[in-house]
């Protein structure tokens, strides 16, 4: 609760500048590193929101230095926006899917979930609904990881909502 503490300023900050509900993003650097700043990942992710530097660097992020933890929550949550805004923003998909479908490609790229989308479809399932659905079709193309990657970021966004609802009312 203290790093949540220490940090939420800046989740929402960028929360903010990129429309994203800043305790998602917190949710989602929980996942990602357990808001652990020197957290590194053997594929050279780095920082709070495990980045690759070459990601920060791409034309669509262009965001410097993500060893700094400001640069590197502003890095992620720009990629994070990014993906939303170029794959899902004008897909007929409710606000909840569209962030579930989006933290699955900040996982799995978009590539894949475009994939799992098109398998969802052939196994009659809907593909613009991630829990009980295309979900299913993850399983079978990349396993459990981005399943569980997506649930668990969802389950921490909800004990957020919920503590921050609790201690600072609802307006918060």
């Amino acid at each position: 609760r203290a790093k949540f503490l220490e940090l939420v300023d800046l989740f929402e900050i960028f929360g903010n500048q990129y429309e994203f509900d800043y305790l998602a993003i917190a949710a989602q650097a929980y996942q990602e590193s357990r808001l652990d700043h020197s957290a590194k990942s053997s594929a050279g992710a780095v920082g709070i929101m495990q980045l690759l530097p070459s990601t920060a660097a791409d034309a669509n992020v262009g965001i410097p230095d993500i060893e700094s933890l400001e640069n590197n929550i502003h890095a992620g949550t720009k990629y994070m926006a990014f993906l939303r805004d170029r794959y899902f923003s004008d897909q007929d998909m409710s606000e909840e899917n569209k962030f579930a479908f989006t933290w699955a490609s900040y996982n799995a790229g978009p590539a894949r979930v475009r994939q799992m989308r098109a398998r969802a479809t052939e196994m009659g399932l809907d593909p613009n609904k991630w829990f009980q659905n295309v979900e299913y079709a993850a399983l079978e193309i990349v396993g459990l990881e981005t399943v569980r990657y997506v649930a668990n970021i969802y389950k921490y966004y909800i004990a957020y909502r919920l503590y921050v609802d609790l201690y600072y009312g609802e307006e918060a």
